[in-house]
């Protein structure tokens, strides 16, 4: 393939000992996104992007608690300079009455603006720039690599979102028996590890029954946070 694999942290996050191996990926180049951002809060071309299209709710957040506010400060500082320039250009276009035929009225160039600072965010686009060469790289490393496919079938599966993911992408990075073959895996490791996340969940609520308080836990004190991560990929 042209473009570079990232064979050696795919390979790292199926080794890990989690319940999604594309949630750790992720997590791995969030941070990674997250110190590049903060890392070149000075670079005038990295400062003109983040100006342009800001950060998500949750970026921002994860970026306050970094440790270096004054570049946090600085970034915002003329992120805001430069909405208040591109809002006082659009509050000066008149706005247009919804016709007759229409209940909606057309967007606004202001509120097409404000809906795209909705939508932007820096650390996301540095994300899923990234994000995606991994996915394809899990095809890779699929077709070509016996041991790749040995670890893949010994994951803990995936969580919802990125079992949905894979499922999407594998018909146009595989073929022929390949696919099937994948496709086989993806469904089984997805429903087998769901199940026993869940049956984890109901011996964690049967142990607050007086009757198996002297059971042992089992797997069942991290069964939320890991049902959780099957469910939302968010821990």
């Amino acid at each position: 393939m042209k473009e570079k694999l990232y064979t050696i942290p795919v390979h790292d996050a199926f080794q890990e000992e989690c319940e999604c191996p594309v949630c750790s990926m992720y997590r791995s180049i969030e941070q990674d996104a997250l110190r590049f951002t903060m890392s070149g809060y000075m670079v005038e071309e990295r400062r003109m992007e983040s100006n342009r299209v800001g950060f998500c709710e949750r970026h921002m957040k994860m970026l306050y608690e970094g440790e270096d506010r004054l570049g946090l400060a600085w970034m915002i500082k003329t992120h805001m300079e430069h909405i208040i320039g591109e809002i006082e250009k659009r509050q000066e276009a008149p706005v247009k009455q919804a016709s007759f035929f229409k209940k909606k009225a057309e967007p606004s160039e202001l509120t097409s603006y404000l809906e795209f600072l909705d939508h932007s965010c820096f650390v996301c686009d540095k994300i899923n720039a990234m994000f995606e060469r991994y996915l394809v790289t899990i095809f890779y490393l699929y077709k070509k690599e016996e041991a790749f496919r040995g670890l893949f079938r010994k994951s803990k599966g995936f969580c919802t979102e990125h079992y949905r993911m894979l499922a999407e992408m594998a018909p146009a990075q595989l073929g022929g028996e390949l696919l099937q073959q994948f496709m086989k895996d993806l469904n089984i490791l997805y429903l087998e590890n769901m199940k026993r996340v869940k049956d984890d969940v109901s011996w964690f609520i049967d142990k607050f029954d007086y009757r198996f308080k002297d059971e042992p836990w089992k797997n069942a004190k991290d069964s939320i946070p890991r049902a959780m991560t099957k469910l939302n990929g968010i821990l």
